[in-house]
């Protein structure tokens, strides 16, 4: 099995995310207590969907998230760059695509709404990738980033990290098909601005009225933006 490091070279990011794919739904409900459902739930609801859009879902895995947001009657697409969890999630009935998230295979203002949920933070360039995701979305359509974020509550702040270097690894190694990449996500969330940088991040690749909601006193954070009108 292999993991990433920092440097996010796309082809290690992949190869780590093929082999967690076989129980990746199953580790992220044990690693969040279930909370990764209510997160989806409230991503779909960020985006204000209504029936008939066009939606793009990018970094979206085994699409189990896809799936949550096709429950709007939008018309959505997964899009990821590890065909090991997109093969994972082929039972899910929703289009799949494999992407790179720095050269996406959309034309210009192609989608009404675009998501990505835990996936910004494993791309080799985020800022690159936020001003695609703004180029394949229409004036005036929508962005909503689901992402690890800065815990907000001090105290809790210190013992959420040391969880994540010592509690995470551990818990990974009886539920993952590939623990030393959960090694990587505590490094990678650790690493990742909070969520003021991230807003203005958000608004220098062409995103407009750019705010975030915090949850899990900011352990997550929903980034909402949208496309200016031309």
């Amino acid at each position: 099995m292999s993991r990433a490091d920092l440097d996010k070279d796309p082809r290690d990011v992949a190869a780590m995310f093929d082999g967690v794919a076989r129980r990746y739904d199953l580790t992220n409900t044990v690693l969040t207590a279930g909370q990764d459902r209510r997160w989806r739930r409230l991503t779909r609801q960020a985006l204000a969907l209504r029936p008939g859009e066009r939606v793009l879902d990018l970094a979206a895995g085994t699409a189990v998230s896809t799936v949550e947001l096709q429950r709007s009657g939008a018309w959505c697409v997964a899009a990821d760059f590890s065909l090991g969890m997109l093969r994972a999630g082929a039972h899910r009935p929703v289009p799949k695509v494999a992407a790179d998230a720095l050269r996406l295979p959309f034309c210009d203002g192609a989608f009404d709404a675009v998501t990505i949920s835990f996936g910004l933070r494993n791309v080799a360039d985020p800022d690159a990738a936020l001003a695609e995701l703004a180029r394949v979305t229409r004036p005036g359509g929508r962005l909503v980033v689901c992402e690890f974020s800065r815990p907000t509550l001090p105290g809790f702040r210190g013992a959420y990290y040391v969880g994540l270097e010592h509690v995470l690894p551990a818990i990974a190694r009886r539920v993952s098909s590939n623990p030393d990449a959960y090694v990587y996500l505590g490094e990678s969330i650790r690493d990742w601005p909070a969520q003021a940088e991230l807003a203005s991040r958000i608004a220098k690749a062409g995103w407009g009225e750019v705010a975030w909601r915090n949850l899990a006193f900011g352990v997550v954070a929903l980034h909402r933006a949208t496309r200016p009108a031309r």
